[in-house]
C-alpha cells in the first residue's frame, strides 16, 4: 500500500512538472517570436530609411547552389550537341546575342529568357547546326550624351547547354562561353536573325620561368639580390626594411639602362635568357642562338641597374602596367607570392634579369598571386586547380570580379594571359568601394562583398521580360532607397523576395538594383542587396 501512495505521488510530481516545463516552454516561444518579429520590424525599417541591410548575424543557410541552377527558368532540357572548340584565328558567320548590360566571358553561364523575334531567329538558327549549337554574345553600350549604341570589338562564342520552347512561344535558354572573338562585320540575315562575322582570337601559351635562367643552389650570396634595401644596413640589421619586388611602386626607377628592342616581352626566353654573357651553353647558348638577331648588348656600370620602362609594351589593348602593392589595412598580406621568395634568393642567375622580372611575367606565378588575392576579398573560393591553368584563371576571374561592366570588358580584350592576370592584380589592390555611375556616391565597400553563388560575388540573371542583368551581392549597401513592397515571384534567390533600390541621390531615374528580404525566419542571411554592374562607376587607376 505505502509503495503504491508513494508511486502515486511520483506520477503525480512528474506530470506537474511536465505541465510547468510546457508553459515555461510556451512562454519562452512567444517571447522569441515577439522579439523575432521586432528584430524583423527593425530591420526593414533600417532599409527603408537607410538603404543598408544587415545579413552577418547567424549562421549561412542559403544553399549557394540553387542560383547557379537557375531555376526560375523553369523546366529546361540538356541539349544533344557535342562541344567543339575552334581554331584560333578560324573565320566563321554566326548568329548574334547583342546584349545591353552583359560581359560573358570563357566558362562563364549565361541565362537567357528570350523574347524578340530577332534572338529567337538565332536560337533556332544555333539549333539547327549539326554539331554544337554556338552563338556570339557581345556587349552592347551608350556613351554619356549620345544615344545611339556602339558594339564591342571583342566577344564570346557560347554553346547552348539546355533549352526549351514555352507556351507562349518564348525561349529559356541556359548558355556557356566558350572562345572569344573578334567582330569582323554585322549584317541581318533574310530572316531577320542578326547576323556577323567574327574570327577567333587564338590564346596564347601561358609563361613560364625558363628552367635554364637559374642554376642550382649557390654557395654564396648573388650580387643580383631580388631584394631592395631601403634603410642601407646590413642583412643582418634588424633597422633594414627590405622591399620584395611586388612592393616597388615603380620599375622606372630601379633599371633603366636597357637598350630598347622592338620584339615582344612575352618573348621572354629567347628575349632575357640570351642577356647572360658567361658563355654557359647549357644556360644560355641555344637560346642565344635562336634569338634571330634580337640580342643587344647590355652596358653596366658601378651604379645600381636600371631597366627600363618593361611596363610600355603594348599587346592587344591593353599596357601592360607594373604592379604596385597597395595593400589597405584591414587586409593580411598576401603570403603564398612571397613564400616563393626564399627558394629562388640561393639560386645563381644564368641570366641577365634577376628572378622577380621573371615572375613579372611568369603567368603561374601570377595565378597563384591572383588566386590568394582573389581568395581573401571574397573569403571564400579555392582556386587552387585553376592556379594550373593560368588563362582559365584570369576569364574566372574576370567574369566573377565586382566591378564595373565597362572594366571587365577591357579584362576580356586584353591579348595574353600574363597581362590580364597582372590587370587584374592591380584592380583587386586597389578595389575598395561600389559607387553609383551618375552621382559617383559610395555604395559599399569591398569588405560588403557576399558570395550568395557557388559560381561567386558577381552572376547573370534574366528577368521575366527578357533583359539580363549583371548583379554583384552585397551584405550591406548605403545610399540607396526602396520603391514598393517585396515580391515572390520570379526571385533569382530561392526563398528570398525581392524590391527595387534606386540611388537616394539620383533619384528614382537610376534603379541600381534589388533588396531581397528572406520569406523564412530561419533563412540566413536575413537580408542582402543586388546591385547591377551596369550601373557601377568605372574604376578609375
Amino acid at each position: 500500500m505505502d509503495n503504491d501512495r508513494i508511486r502515486e505521488n511520483e506520477l503525480r510530481q512528474m506530470e506537474e512538472i511536465r505541465e510547468l516545463d510546457l508553459e515555461e516552454l510556451q512562454v519562452e516561444e512567444a517571447d522569441g517570436e515577439s522579439e523575432e518579429e521586432e528584430e524583423e520590424e527593425e530591420d526593414e525599417e533600417f532599409s527603408s530609411e537607410y538603404g543598408g541591410g544587415d545579413s552577418s548575424d547567424g549562421e549561412f543557410t542559403f544553399d549557394t547552389c540553387l542560383p547557379s541552377l537557375h531555376s526560375y527558368l523553369g523546366d529546361v532540357e540538356d541539349t544533344r550537341g557535342r562541344v567543339s572548340f575552334l581554331d584560333g584565328g578560324a573565320v566563321l558567320c554566326l548568329p548574334m546575342f547583342y546584349l545591353e548590360g552583359v560581359v560573358l566571358f570563357p566558362e562563364a553561364t549565361l541565362p537567357l529568357r528570350v523574347i524578340q523575334p530577332r534572338y529567337k531567329a538565332s536560337v533556332e538558327k544555333a539549333m539547327r547546326q549539326d554539331t554544337s549549337f554556338i552563338i556570339g554574345v557581345v556587349r552592347v553600350y551608350q556613351r554619356r550624351g549620345d544615344t545611339r549604341r556602339y558594339c564591342s570589338e571583342v566577344g564570346t562564342t557560347a554553346e547552348i547547354r539546355q533549352y526549351r520552347r514555352l507556351q507562349d512561344g518564348s525561349l529559356n535558354v541556359v548558355t556557356r562561353g566558350q572562345q572569344r572573338f573578334r567582330l569582323r562585320r554585322m549584317w541581318v540575315d533574310s530572316d531577320r536573325t542578326p547576323m556577323a562575322e567574327v574570327q577567333i582570337i587564338e590564346e596564347d601559351k601561358p609563361l613560364r620561368t625558363p628552367k635554364d635562367a637559374f642554376g642550382s643552389l649557390a654557395s654564396i650570396g648573388c650580387s643580383r639580390s631580388s631584394q631592395v634595401n631601403l634603410c642601407g644596413g646590413s642583412h643582418g640589421t634588424s633597422s633594414t626594411t627590405w622591399l620584395q619586388p611586388e612592393e616597388i611602386n615603380d620599375l622606372d626607377h630601379i633599371y633603366d639602362s636597357v637598350t630598347e628592342s622592338d620584339d615582344s616581352i612575352y618573348d621572354m626566353e629567347s628575349h632575357y635568357a640570351s642577356a647572360d654573357s658567361s658563355g654557359d651553353n647549357g644556360g644560355n647558348g641555344a637560346d642565344a642562338s635562336e634569338d634571330n638577331g634580337s640580342n643587344r648588348e647590355f652596358t653596366s656600370s658601378d651604379d645600381e641597374p636600371k631597366l627600363r620602362s618593361l611596363g610600355n609594351r603594348k599587346r592587344g589593348t591593353c599596357k601592360a602596367r607594373s604592379v604596385r602593392a597597395v595593400l589597405l589595412p584591414d587586409k593580411p598580406r598576401v603570403r603564398a607570392w612571397a613564400a616563393d621568395d626564399p627558394k629562388w634568393s640561393h639560386r645563381a642567375p644564368r641570366a641577365f634579369w634577376p628572378h622577380w622580372v621573371y615572375r613579372m611575367y611568369d603567368a603561374f606565378s601570377l595565378a597563384r598571386r591572383a588566386a590568394d588575392m582573389w581568395k581573401e576579398i571574397v573569403g571564400v573560393s579555392n582556386l587552387d586547380v585553376l592556379t594550373r591553368k593560368p588563362d582559365m584563371l584570369s576569364f574566372h576571374i574576370g567574369s566573377k570580379m565586382p566591378i564595373s561592366e565597362s572594366t571587365r570588358q577591357e579584362l576580356l580584350e586584353i591579348d595574353g594571359t600574363s597581362y590580364r592576370l597582372r590587370r587584374e592584380i592591380e584592380l583587386l589592390e586597389h578595389f575598395d568601394t561600389v559607387r553609383c555611375k551618375s552621382c559617383l556616391s559610395v555604395i559599399a565597400k569591398r569588405s560588403d562583398s557576399l558570395v550568395m553563388s557557388r559560381d561567386g560575388p558577381l552572376n547573370a540573371y534574366a528577368n521575366p521580360h527578357g533583359y539580363v542583368h549583371e548583379v554583384m551581392t552585397l551584405n550591406n549597401a548605403c545610399g540607396l532607397a526602396l520603391a514598393g513592397s517585396p515580391q515572390r515571384e520570379h526571385s533569382w534567390f530561392p526563398g528570398y523576395a525581392w524590391t527595387i533600390a534606386y540611388c537616394a541621390t539620383c533619384g528614382l531615374t537610376t534603379n541600381m538594383g534589388w533588396f531581397f528580404t528572406a520569406i523564412d525566419r530561419n533563412l540566413r542571411p536575413k537580408a542582402f542587396w543586388g546591385i547591377r554592374s551596369s550601373q557601377v562607376a568605372d574604376e578609375i587607376l
